[in-house]
């Protein structure tokens, strides 16, 4: 069972030509005056689960001087996890898999964010072009590092929460590595949080993740990572979404 579905109002319905998708957009943005280059956007996928959570971290951290004020955008279906409509099993997966038949549609996905989404936001309200964030929550991870691992990433900042480096024989392992090989730089921030009592398959799997990069770094790649102690994969999403944040937009 996934989490609970917001209680907000979307705010607009966005078509994707590019998966004939409609989605469905929430949006919380800043009651002040936009700094002179604009404002960060973080875009939460699973919107439908993960909009609350993100509004309530952007607004603390913001009242508390902590980041700047930033517009956050759930990217949802308006149906939750496992309902007909929701097509996160296709649009988070870089790669296809058996046991999920419609996967691996998140180039088609990441297409629609920042080539139909991005400049809707941008008409609505004043982004900046830098402090980029994307951020998601289990498979919802796993698009954040498939749009990070880019030659060129749209997207500057990356919130990855509990990532499904499992999906597919940890082929985005394979992804990160051949973009190791085609270039050496890769301008942009990660983080990584995961909760303490998340299974021993999730930590070792999120460890050769951090290994990798390590070993192998990017140069321009700033990685940051958390364990919370004490929480699993289900009630850790929101302090990791606030700890990221902080870190990326602090």
């Amino acid at each position: 069972m996934g989490p609970k579905t917001t209680k907000a109002k979307p705010a607009f319905v966005s078509h994707a030509p590019q998966n004939r998708t409609d989605y469905t957009i929430y949006i919380d943005a800043p009651r002040v005056a936009p700094p002179r280059d604009g404002f960060p956007a973080v875009l939460l996928m699973d919107g439908d689960a993960f909009f609350d959570p993100g509004v309530h971290a952007g607004r603390t951290l913001a009242q508390a001087g902590i980041i700047p004020h930033c517009v956050v955008v759930g990217v949802g279906y308006g149906v939750g996890f496992g309902k007909p409509g929701n097509f996160r099993g296709r649009d988070y997966t870089p790669t296809h898999a058996r046991e999920e038949p419609s996967s691996g549609g998140a180039g088609a996905f990441l297409s629609y964010l920042t080539d139909t989404l991005w400049p809707e936001l941008a008409q609505r309200y004043p982004l900046r072009e830098t402090h980029r964030v994307i951020a998601g929550h289990s498979l919802g991870s796993l698009a954040v590092l498939f749009a990070l691992f880019q030659e060129k990433p749209f997207f500057d900042r990356a919130l990855a929460g509990a990532p499904s480096v499992w999906w597919d024989d940890r082929s985005i392992l394979g992804l990160a590595a051949k973009l190791r090989d085609r270039t050496a730089s890769l301008p942009a921030r990660l983080y990584l949080g995961v909760g303490g009592d998340e299974t021993p398959s999730m930590l070792g799997d999120l460890e050769l993740l951090e290994a990798q990069l390590r070993e192998r770094p990017f140069e321009g790649l700033s990685v940051s990572s958390k364990v919370l102690p004490g929480l699993d994969h289900f009630n850790s999403a929101a302090e990791i979404l606030a700890s990221g944040l902080a870190d990326l937009l602090g």
